[in-house]
């Protein structure tokens, strides 16, 4: 009867290091996916920030610029970097939006306190 009692407790320990090794990996994946995810999020920000910068750069220079061309084309930049920022807000919250899914999903495979 000893024998059994013991090899049924091997095997339960097998079983929970199987659980603890596959909750280790997704755990893992998950702070992996979630650094990736602050990464982008940092370069968006760079990015609008840059955008930012270079509109208030190009504003001045309008108020500088002598002919119609020059100006056209400060213009026409000044709105396709508003576009950019645009899209990269855009790109924010899509980032902030997985990285709260992915925070949580993280926070319920880490053990409780």
């Amino acid at each position: 009867m000893f024998i059994v009692e013991w090899c049924e407790s091997i095997l339960q320990l097998g079983a929970v290091q199987m659980a603890i090794s596959f909750t280790k990996s997704v755990v893992s994946n998950l702070t992996k996916e979630i650094a990736e995810i602050q990464s982008k999020s940092n370069h968006e920000k760079k990015r609008t920030e840059k955008a930012l910068a270079k509109i208030n750069q190009l504003q001045n220079d309008v108020k500088l610029s002598t002919s119609a061309y020059d100006l056209s084309n400060k213009m026409s930049r000044i709105n396709k970097l508003k576009e950019d920022i645009k899209q990269s807000k855009s790109s924010q919250a899509e980032l902030s939006k997985q990285l709260a899914i992915k925070t949580s999903t993280l926070n319920k495979q880490l053990p409780k306190e």
